[in-house]
């Protein structure tokens, strides 16, 4: 198993909303994970960029679970949203297949797929404040994200 670096412990703090969404691992729903995970966190005062960087990086790391995870087979995806003060927390889960060497998977253009660009892990951590990944072959990934939520500047 691999894991790049620790995500923060948050025990002790209570979020103010969570939400746990299950989902196969259809494009179609990569949508639906963007969206909802946008809507709890339009539940703070977020910029639009802010906001966008959000759904790139669920969208991002969805889509990889969908490809990479399971291929051409069918799994359950499962994506954990908490919402705190100061921060905004999301987990997406699969069972595919793993991811062997995380460190390279990391690299921009590095990908098992020849048909993709390989920039989505590299995009995630970019627009992230965290990122954690823990992977086993043949058992799956999870990928921990964090983004730190400063308050849309008023005129």
């Amino acid at each position: 198993m691999q894991a790049v670096p620790q995500d923060k412990s948050r025990a002790g703090r209570i979020p103010e909303n969570e939400v746990q969404l299950l989902f196969t691992s259809k494009p179609e729903n990569v949508g639906f994970a963007r969206t909802a995970v946008a809507l709890v966190a339009s539940q703070r005062d977020l910029t639009v960029d802010q906001l966008d960087e959000i759904k790139v990086a669920v969208s991002e790391a969805v889509s990889n679970a969908v490809i990479h995870g399971y291929r051409d087979t069918s799994g359950m995806i499962q994506v954990d949203v908490k919402l705190y003060e100061d921060e905004l927390e999301v987990v997406v889960t699969d069972k595919g297949t793993g991811i062997e060497d995380i460190e390279w998977a990391m690299q921009p253009t590095n990908t098992t797929d020849k048909s993709r660009m390989g920039l989505g892990l590299s995009v995630i951590k970019e627009f992230m404040d965290d990122l954690t990944i823990t992977s086993r072959p043949g058992a799956g990934t999870r990928v921990y994200m964090a983004k730190k939520l400063a308050p849309a500047s008023r005129p």
